[in-house]
């Protein structure tokens, strides 16, 4: 299937980190829920992990890549960024701030590098996926590369008993 490149992909690219492209049908703009993706791309959904985009008592904002069956644990993923509390930003702030939309926010070029977080339970996994940047499509990459590539570190931050 020839796959058209995306943004992530271009830099995955570039900075010569190995990943493996999938795609998946959806209706033009319309986000997928990741459940569905696992589902569509015959993958266990501990594998396919979420971007979420918050913001500190500070204001400063944070990515986190978490499983997409599990649940960001707002006072976990404070801890790990060493904040008071944190909230998820309203959806009409994403494409501003990161540059993707909804359903196609990937934690790898986005439009200023956020302080990244990843999920504990990527550690070890040969590969997880991650949005490419756009609806449609995924990207399968170590987890060590993506951490490495957008300067993440791994912490526990999803509710207990949800991935």
């Amino acid at each position: 299937m020839s796959e058209e490149k995306t943004n992530v992909m271009r830099v995955l690219d570039q900075k010569k980190i190995p990943y493996t492209p999938h795609s998946y049908p959806h209706q033009e703009g319309e986000a997928v829920d990741g459940a569905t993706v696992a589902a569509m791309l015959g993958r266990d959904p501990a594998d396919v992990f979420k971007t979420l985009v918050t913001r500190g008592a500070s204001k400063a904002n944070y990515v986190f890549v978490v499983p997409v069956l599990a649940e960001l644990d707002l006072k976990k993923a404070a801890k790990a960024v060493g904040e008071k509390s944190i909230e998820l930003i309203h959806v009409k702030e994403l494409t501003p701030l990161t540059g993707y939309v909804r359903g196609g926010c990937s934690p790898i070029g986005m439009k200023k590098r956020l302080r990244t977080v990843i999920d504990a339970s990527a550690q070890g996994r040969s590969a997880i996926l991650v949005s490419a940047g756009k609806i449609g499509y995924q990207v399968e990459l170590a987890p060590e590369a993506l951490a490495g590539l957008v300067g993440a570190a791994f912490a526990p931050i999803v509710k207990d008993g949800a991935a």
